[in-house]
């Protein structure tokens, strides 16, 4: 069977496919992975084969907003809503279906996975015939942010001639990494959802040393690969856990000048990028700005989370976190060095919390692997 997996071009979407992919690969299927040619060097570490598709956000928030010099924080909420859905909603994926229509020409696969925040192939797909599904990369938000790109992505699939339900992904299979029990509930109740096991991705490395043989907790704070990783933010989370009993393992992220954090405790260590789906299961706390891929791996690995959301969907899986009783949040002005010393610190005490976290970690650790989802796509083609 030919398969032509793609995403959007960001590690946060890319990652999330590479395991059902390789899993593809290993069982047989003849597989290429479609995304802008800054990410081929990880798709060909994961063992794929890469073809050129689509652009990267940069790219597409610059059309999307085209001639406007204002930083960021001076464009009205409103307007800067209606950008991002241009991005997101329009700009993109009609780039990937421009892009989609001769890679399925040349390779007339069977079967398109497209990552859910690439509806372009879903409308590439749909206009050559071919059978496609969604893959997920988290919880299926249905924040504010959502409205406007869904409106634009929406007008995008009538164009396409694709109609139906775009919330619940015009009905087609949908590969959910998500556990159900912390998975939006109304996308629940309407997505025909295909279980797949959260497998964390990295390229590769060592775990820095001590990792695995220490006498007292470990806590892990990162703040994601993205602008949002301020200087600012990471110190006064330092602040705070430096003050535990407790040696912390900070991955400061390319947007962060480790310099400008400062002199450091000696129970702090700071790397600029750690194999973080390797680093997981030896950590007893994570603090983090709320990605999908670290949650998903931390709910798999067992551990608590401290989350302090800084934009896009980390709030919505915030929300998620304390609802499913597997840690906290820290939102705007509270998130201060001495909340997140005393929220550390509960949560590494707490009975409840342990017992919350167990529980989801079984629930991931009984849902599908990679290999099993991968022997049964062939019942998604016909």
């Amino acid at each position: 069977m030919r398969i032509v997996f793609t995403s959007l071009a960001s590690y946060g979407h890319l990652y999330p496919l590479l395991p059902l992919a390789r899993a593809a690969r290993a069982a047989g299927h003849d597989v290429v992975y479609a995304t802008a040619p800054e990410f081929h060097p990880a798709v060909e570490k994961a063992g794929l084969e890469p073809v050129a598709a689509g652009m990267t956000l940069p790219e597409a928030f610059g059309e999307a907003f085209a001639g406007d010099t204002r930083e960021r924080h001076e464009v009205p909420r409103e307007e800067l809503a209606r950008g991002i859905g241009r991005a997101f909603g329009r700009v993109m994926p009609a780039r990937f279906m421009t892009d989609l229509a001769p890679v399925i020409a040349d390779r007339k696969p069977d079967l398109l996975v497209y990552e859910m925040g690439n509806p372009g192939g879903a409308f590439a797909a749909h206009v050559a015939g071919i059978p496609s599904m969604a893959h997920g990369f988290g919880r299926v938000s249905a924040g504010d942010l959502m409205v406007p790109i869904r409106e634009q992505f929406t007008v995008l699939a009538e164009e396409a001639g694709l109609t139906g339900n775009s919330a619940v992904f015009w009905d087609h299979p949908f590969v959910d990494i998500c556990p159900e029990s912390v998975q939006a509930p109304e996308f629940v109740a309407g997505a025909r959802r295909v279980p797949l096991r959260p497998v964390g991705w990295s390229d590769g490395g060592e775990l820095p040393a001590g990792v695995a043989d220490r006498g007292r907790p470990l806590i892990y704070l990162t703040l994601g690969s993205t602008g949002h990783a301020q200087a600012h933010l990471l110190a006064e989370a330092v602040r705070g856990l430096a003050a535990l009993d407790a040696d912390v393992l900070v991955a400061t992220g390319p947007a962060v000048d480790v310099a400008a954090l400062g002199e450091v405790p000696g129970n702090v260590r700071l790397e600029s990028w750690v194999p973080q789906a390797e680093l997981l299961p030896h950590v007893d706390l994570v603090v983090h700005h709320g990605g999908s891929g670290t949650t998903l791996g931390a709910f798999g690995a067992g551990a608590p989370q401290l989350v302090l959301p800084q934009g896009a969907d980390q709030y919505t899986n915030a929300d998620a976190v304390v609802a499913a009783g597997v840690g906290a949040q820290l939102v705007g002005e509270a998130m201060t060095a001495e909340a997140v010393r005393e929220s550390a610190r509960r949560l590494l005490a707490d009975s409840a919390v342990a017992d919350a976290v167990r529980r989801l970690a079984a629930e991931v650790a009984g849902m599908p692997s990679p290999e099993e989802v991968a022997a049964g796509l062939g019942a998604y083609v016909g």
